[in-house]
């Protein structure tokens, strides 16, 4: 696969629920993701919680991949005892100290895409982000919660992208992700 600068990957960015309905649904759609990031040669980013992101990370680590998470805490110790987020599936765990809200500014900036694979509030939040970004993000159909939304959320604020692409496949979204990619990089 191609690099995005040098010798350096894309960072792709899973976004998705910690807890809910979508997370017992779509569980093997997110760690497919991340497997699919990892096995192209990709950085894995999270938001270093429970949940359809750590399944992601999972899937990153199974492929041999790298996986990054960003913490809302400010020390380890925190995003563990306080926080109460995973480490296992993560080579490295930036503490952002910025709370959630802040954590999830950070992690999407940081990232060249981002796969929504279901979600709630704060995967709406991180999708809005990468929107006004003009970050491309492809949205994983059938992996319900704010999957099932974000089209009629765009029609009624009058607004789309050419960059967010839709597609019910793990691997096909990924692939179409690093074409658009490739062709930003490109340039």
């Amino acid at each position: 696969m191609k690099k995005a600068i040098g010798k350096h990957p894309y960072q792709i960015c899973v976004s998705g629920a910690a807890g809910g309905n979508t997370v017992k649904h779509a569980f093997g759609l997110a760690e497919a993701a991340g497997k699919q990031i990892a096995a192209r040669g990709q950085t894995l980013l999270t938001g270093a919680t429970n949940g359809l992101p750590n399944f992601a990370a999972k899937g990153a680590k199974e492929a041999g991949g790298m996986s990054i998470g960003f913490s809302p805490a400010t020390t380890r110790r925190e995003h563990v005892k306080a926080y109460r987020l995973p480490t296992e599936y993560y080579d490295s765990i930036v503490c952002t100290g910025f709370g959630y809200m802040g954590r999830d500014l950070l992690l999407v900036r940081s990232a060249d895409a981002v796969v929504v694979v279901g979600g709630r509030i704060g995967t709406l939040q991180e999708f809005a982000t990468a929107f006004k970004e003009k970050t491309p993000i492809g949205i994983l159909v059938g992996s319900g919660g704010t999957t099932d939304v974000i089209k009629q959320v765009l029609k009624a604020a009058k607004e789309n992208r050419h960059t967010v692409i839709y597609d019910d496949d793990p691997t096909r979204l990924v692939d179409r992700l690093i074409v658009i990619l490739d062709a930003i990089y490109r340039k």
